[in-house]
């Protein structure tokens, strides 16, 4: 029995988004694809409930731009269940241990379910394996409750973005919902490092976090203007004018 056809008798229970009855305008589809990066941008700084603030580095910090995902948030996992199961799915296709055939209307109905059950379960264990490796504190402290409720969270969010992905890929917005998530962060980040109000005690006094405001903070408050430029321009522990550009 081919792999697809085990699918079948599920198939009806996966959530779907149907396609448009009739053809999108311009001007619906640009409010589809904003709508689905608002409920991204939105749900990236929810925190999750149930979570210890982890004293420890990010080992993700370097990853999360490309990934767009927010640590301790709701998009903690951001596209990364999506990119992985489509990559395993792609190369078990490109190998034939799965054996899809293109011109079948009903393989590629079967396909599309194959892979948003990769997802689906691809997003269950990431979860299970943040939880279990002590990203949000030892199973012990924060207890099982709320572990559990900590892996339903990501799952639920991890699955609202698989249907943001395949509302957009169906006609109701524009391109893919990945790339739109993942240009979004970066604009986000950027816009964020440039022009948060946020001030921080550094040791040689109170600095704003976002470069351009420290720019202009540090020429207004040091007497020397030339040192002050030159930390605005490269200060290492607070993002810098340089790390824009």
């Amino acid at each position: 029995m081919r792999v697809l056809h085990m699918i079948r008798p599920i198939v009806s229970f996966l959530p779907e988004v149907e396609k448009p009855r009739y053809k999108q305008q311009f001007n619906e589809k640009l409010l589809f694809t904003m709508g689905a990066l608002l409920l991204y941008m939105f749900s990236s700084n929810i925190p999750m409930y149930g979570i210890q603030r982890a004293s420890s580095n990010d080992p993700f910090y370097w990853m999360r731009v490309i990934l767009a995902s927010n640590r301790g948030t709701l998009m903690e996992l951001g596209v990364s269940p999506i990119v992985t199961s489509g990559m395993v799915l792609q190369l078990l296709a490109g190998s034939k241990i799965v054996d899809v055939n293109r011109e079948s209307r009903e393989d590629r109905v079967l396909y599309m379910a194959l892979q948003k059950i990769a997802g689906i379960l691809t997003t269950f264990g990431f979860a299970c394996s943040y939880v279990v490796s002590g990203m949000y504190g030892d199973v012990s402290s924060i207890g099982l409750g709320n572990a559990m409720l900590i892996v339903a969270q990501l799952t639920c969010s991890g699955l609202m973005v698989m249907m943001l992905d395949e509302m957009l890929s169906k006609g109701w917005g524009l391109g893919s919902a990945i790339g739109l998530f993942i240009s979004g962060h970066i604009c986000e980040t950027v816009a964020w490092q440039a022009l948060s109000p946020v001030t921080i005690n550094t040791g040689r006094g109170v600095e704003f976090e976002g470069a351009i405001l420290g720019f202009f903070h540090a020429l207004y408050a040091r007497s020397n203007k030339l040192y002050a430029i030159g930390e605005a321009l490269f200060r290492s522990n607070l993002p810098n004018v340089c790390n824009l550009f």
